[in-house]
């Protein structure tokens, strides 16, 4: 990994550490005044608001601690730091989001079934209060939170809060108005499935990067052709793409190259030309010669370019008819 990448990731993580103790003092002041008046208006949607900013606290710390952790520097045992601490505190807290979904969702159907009577206006008052807290909250996390899975977590928190009190003041005018309690908790339920659709978001991402998963943004065939472009590369083959950590992607793989080629030349200019197109920072190139290209039992993973699987496929379709058996060497499609 380059310098300039490793400094721009710490000056991120010590400006990201700012924003979450900040957002952590404002969220652990509110939880409180939402809760006392939870118990005092009877309102399951602030109750309800409360515990989820109490996670919030939980998740707030729990992000503070993983960014504290992947500054550490690598060790000989950690090769790589602890940068995925990061990850497994965002899959962390979309696993808790879901569970506090489920809660809600359980306390508010007891609620329809057996209604209770709920405080409008102090109800409403409150909620006000919370989504004022939450959009100051959001606000501040929101450029962090494009970038990195923690912080992204964290975000969802806090807007899962801001849903909930805007289902808080929803359900406090329309109990007001009409006296329609039953819209407490009918409305946190359609809030707890909102957020439960952004915790699985973030769920599935998490799992893809501890996967060592392609990133999203990144297109592999587009990586290789880009990399056939460069002059002195013959071949292309055991491609890695993976994500160390938000914003960290990384790759490796063996490149045959025409003989006599200038390997220091064709080196730099593939990883100009990985960092520049596709924002890849960590990259592991071995070259090989070209009279290695054709030896197919050294190419454990090998991913066809687009025209050469068209090439294939219409090869295979034409020798292919009658006989069920597939001539020339079998292309494996492997990509971490």
């Amino acid at each position: 990994m380059s310098e300039a990448s490793e400094h721009v990731h710490h000056r991120g993580t010590a400006g990201n550490r700012r924003r979450l103790w900040f957002v952590l003092a404002l969220t652990a002041l509110y939880m409180l005044a939402e809760a006392i008046g939870g118990f005092l208006t009877n309102s399951l949607a602030l109750l309800s608001d409360a515990g989820h900013m109490l996670t919030d606290v939980a998740a707030l710390v729990l992000a503070i601690l993983a960014l504290w952790f992947s500054a550490r520097p690598v060790t000989l045992e950690k090769t790589y730091g602890y940068y995925r601490m990061e990850i497994l505190a965002a899959l962390a807290n979309g696993g808790a989001l879901i569970l506090i979904s489920i809660a809600i969702c359980y306390e508010a159907i007891s609620r329809i079934k057996q209604p209770e009577p709920v405080r409008g206006l102090e109800m409403t008052v409150i909620a006000i209060g919370g989504l004022i807290i939450n959009v100051a909250s959001a606000l501040i996390l929101h450029s962090a939170a494009e970038e990195n899975l923690n912080m992204r977590g964290v975000f969802l928190h806090v807007i899962g809060d801001a849903l909930g009190s805007v289902g808080a003041i929803a359900a406090g005018v329309l109990i007001l108005k009409w006296g329609w309690t039953a819209a407490d908790p009918i409305i946190s339920i359609g809030m707890a499935l909102l957020i439960v659709y952004g915790s699985w978001r973030l769920i599935r991402d998490s799992v893809n990067v501890l996967l060592e998963g392609t990133p999203s943004h990144i297109n592999v065939r587009a990586v290789i052709d880009a990399m056939h472009e460069v002059k002195g590369v013959k071949d292309v083959h055991d491609l890695h793409v993976w994500t160390i950590n938000s914003g960290m992607d990384a790759l490796s793989a063996h490149v045959n190259i025409v003989r006599e080629a200038p390997h220091k030349e064709i080196l730099e200019n593939l990883q100009r030309l990985l960092s520049s197109r596709f924002r890849i920072g960590h990259v592991t190139l071995q070259l090989e010669p070209e009279e290695g290209a054709a030896d197919e039992n050294v190419k454990l993973y090998q991913i066809s370019r687009k025209n050469e699987s068209e090439r294939d496929s219409r090869t295979i379709s034409k020798s292919g008819q009658g006989s069920g058996a597939l001539r020339g060497p079998v292309t494996h499609n492997h990509v971490h």
